[in-house]
């Protein structure tokens, strides 16, 4: 059991600090990441990143501030989150290489938003989440009917709407049978 279980603390730190991994070097002239001592840790961070006590010192400062962040994380976190993190990472695992590389773009794409783009993203997905499962559904149907030039009228009417006031509900959102249709490229899927 012990082992079993640092195995999945391992590999979830490893994936809160993916995206610490992931960054661009930081730019010339920049500050470099500070190493974190192994002496610093608490003891239950210590206990929790036990793998890596034989080499903390050799690994670099960005990984070592990544998985004291991600296990202050993990330390903070309730036997609820913890099974819902161990869930999502069990998932992440069985996705195909091509989705993860995927995913791992999208999140990049994310991290480069500015904190006020970040926040917006944040809120529609908060958002669409509170929608019945019906309308979300509805809204996944329509986008991923919409073609290429239906999804950027979709997107500008959202930013449209956003700068004159609240955010449409679905009912006002466009859908892509109101945008004018550009010429056929191929069969038409039916209507729903």
């Amino acid at each position: 059991m012990g082992n079993t279980w640092r195995a999945w603390v391992f590999a979830l730190l490893l994936l809160a600090a993916a995206p610490a991994f992931a960054q661009e070097a930081p730019a010339a002239g920049a500050n470099p990441p500070a190493p974190v001592a192994w002496s610093s840790l608490a003891p239950e961070q210590q206990k929790v990143l036990s793998r890596f006590a034989g080499q903390w010192e050799s690994l670099p400062p960005s990984r070592q501030q990544a998985l004291a962040h991600g296990s202050e994380r993990w330390l903070g976190m309730s036997s609820e989150q913890r099974d819902k993190a161990r869930e999502r990472f069990s998932h992440w695992q069985g996705l195909p290489p091509e989705e993860r590389h995927a995913l791992r773009g999208r999140w990049q794409r994310f991290q480069s938003l500015p904190p006020n783009e970040q926040a917006r993203v944040r809120e529609n997905f908060h958002k669409f989440q509170q929608l019945p499962p019906a309308q979300r559904q509805m809204l996944r149907e329509q986008w991923h009917n919409a073609n290429p030039v239906q999804r950027q009228q979709m997107i500008e009417h959202a930013r449209e709407q956003r700068q004159s006031g609240p955010m449409p509900g679905p009912s006002q959102a466009p859908r892509p049978s109101q945008a004018p249709r550009p010429a056929p490229q191929g069969p038409r899927q039916p209507r729903r």
